[in-house]
């Protein structure tokens, strides 16, 4: 039997040969070793007779603060974060937001909270209809969850849940007095309680649950670490990190050879078939347009030789955003883990199709430095981090042709005033949820917002308003003229070349996007096997 420690020396051996070979062609490339493309390579790594080279900018996950799911907040802002920063908003107050984003192997997935959600039943019948492919409805991703994705470690469902996939998926552990007691002021606020915040509560217009996590025996289990990592001895996948992607290269019209900076030096090499693109939705489409591939008018202005006008190519950038609830308690009734062991999805208007909000409880203040100053919030409390999918759209732009040149990134919060109304009202739902009679002992006054007239919400939400890091959409799958991808994520007008990240997402789904990511990696593995 061979041991862990001694596995990781083959895994080290084997890479070291494998770097030395990258001039020799690969069948398939794939720039990005997050979520969505360690799934690819994974399942395409699965058949010995296929070469694999997985690209990835950041480096080795070995570390305790990817290790260890309550060390998240210690990885923002450091050298496993890309750390982007949104141009200045005048609806947030002149503020400019930072955009973290994994850089590290597992990307998003070794820095996340390590929430798992799967998506809203609406979610997925919506990019079933834009794509016209039903591989994307809800009752063919819930079978693919059930019968390949998740290793379920709660009480049995089989109808909802699978248990001999890959992901370990387990409900939060060891529930403090205070989840229970919120769930019971969420049901008094009249939401459903459910057993687990996936399965039938993806179904329903919202509901409250224990939210389920990919943790296992107190370890973060990343989608590199579940997918990819086990594969890294075989002689056929060669995983290549400090390799920053520049550029694709096309013969004629098909993508042949990636570039990219390694080691101080621009270096190439040859996909045969197919290259994948699962660099995040703010790298795919910057390499996109640094390949010549993206709007007229953003390619002209960076002096790039246009290849392909697809005028969707970084628009439509929205993501999760975030304001914040803060009660005051008695003492720490929710421990000192900075994630939360409960979800409520509920929707702010009847028309949604699915719970455009979702909120999470943990301890402390997590208040912006303008809005603390004036909630001056007590050594003991707690927070209902409150996330919602907005309308507003943002977009990414080039600064320049090289690959060194920053992206601008336009987030647009607030751009649509549907927005502010919808915060309004999810804050006035919080409320009701964190005063009920249900949490009497345990929580205290509310410390923030600190007025609740309208006008008051609306000044807390501009000095307070901040993102989940869900960016998404900069890529949209579809079949207008704004989608960069069709239903089996090839993009428009070139071959051998897919986009498989959350870019491709025509809107975020309803809560974290770490499960929707492995989704979408397995369909473009499964597309390019069917191929």
């Amino acid at each position: 039997m061979v041991t862990d420690k001694a596995f990781a020396g083959q895994v080290r051996h084997n890479q070291r040969e494998l770097a030395t070979r990258i001039s020799l062609p690969f069948d398939f490339i794939v720039c990005g070793a997050g979520t969505s493309g360690c799934v690819v390579a994974a399942r395409l790594a699965a058949d010995p007779n296929l070469r694999v080279l997985l690209i990835e900018a950041g480096g080795h996950d070995e570390s305790e603060l990817v290790q260890d799911p309550n060390r998240w907040p210690m990885t923002l802002g450091g050298d496993m974060d890309w750390g982007f920063v949104a141009q200045g908003n005048p609806r947030l107050n002149g503020r400019a937001l930072a955009y973290s984003m994994g850089k590290v192997l597992g990307g998003g997935s070794s820095i996340n909270v390590s929430t798992w959600s799967r998506g809203h039943q609406a979610d997925w019948d919506f990019y079933a209809a834009e794509a016209a492919d039903e591989a994307w409805s809800y009752r063919a991703v819930l079978e693919l969850y059930r019968s390949r994705i998740e290793k379920w470690a709660g009480a049995p469902d089989p109808d909802y849940r699978g248990e001999h996939g890959t992901v370990h998926v387990q409900p939060a552990q060891g529930l403090f007095p205070f989840s229970d007691r919120l769930m019971a002021a969420a049901e008094s606020a009249g939401l459903a309680r459910f057993p687990n915040a996936n399965g039938r509560m993806m179904e329903a217009p919202g509901g409250c649950a224990p939210v389920d996590e990919t943790v296992c025996d107190g370890k973060r289990q990343s989608i590199f670490r579940s997918y990819v990592y086990p594969l890294m001895a075989q002689p056929n996948l060669t995983v290549l990190t400090g390799a920053h992607v520049s550029r694709v290269l096309f013969d004629g019209r098909r993508a042949a050879t990636v570039e990219f900076n390694y080691h101080g030096s621009v270096a190439t090499a040859e996909a045969t078939r197919e290259v994948v693109l699962s660099l995040g939705a703010i790298h795919t489409p910057k390499l996109l347009m640094q390949s010549g591939i993206g709007p007229e008018d953003e390619l002209k202005q960076a002096g790039i030789p246009a290849l392909q006008i697809l005028e969707g190519v970084g628009r439509n950038l929205h993501d999760h955003v975030s304001i914040a609830a803060v009660w005051a308690s008695e003492n720490n009734v929710l421990g000192s883990a900075p994630r939360s062991q409960t979800a409520c999805f509920w929707k702010s208007r009847p028309e949604l199709d699915s719970p455009n909000f979702y909120t999470y409880a943990i301890s402390g203040a997590y208040l912006t430095p303008e809005n603390a100053l004036r909630a001056d919030p007590p050594p003991n409390c707690w927070t209902q981090v409150i996330g919602m999918r907005p309308q507003s759209r943002g977009s990414i732009h080039l600064t320049g042709a090289a690959c060194a040149d920053p992206v601008r990134i336009e987030a647009n919060y607030l751009g649509e005033p549907q927005d502010l109304a919808d915060l309004i009202r999810g804050l006035q739902f919080a409320r009701e949820m964190g005063s009920a009679p249900a949490l009497a002992g345990l929580s205290g006054r509310q410390v923030a917002p600190y007025s609740f007239d309208p006008a008051g919400l609306s000044k807390y939400i501009r000095k307070g308003l901040t993102t989940f890091w869900h960016q998404s959409g900069t890529a949209r799958m579809g079949r207008d003229a704004r989608s960069v991808v069709d239903g089996k994520l090839k993009v428009y007008g070139v071959e051998g070349l897919r986009i498989a990240d959350a870019s491709i997402l025509p809107r975020v789904t309803s809560g974290n996007t770490m499960a929707p990511c492995v989704v979408i990696g397995e369909r473009a593995a499964q597309f390019v096997q069917d191929n």
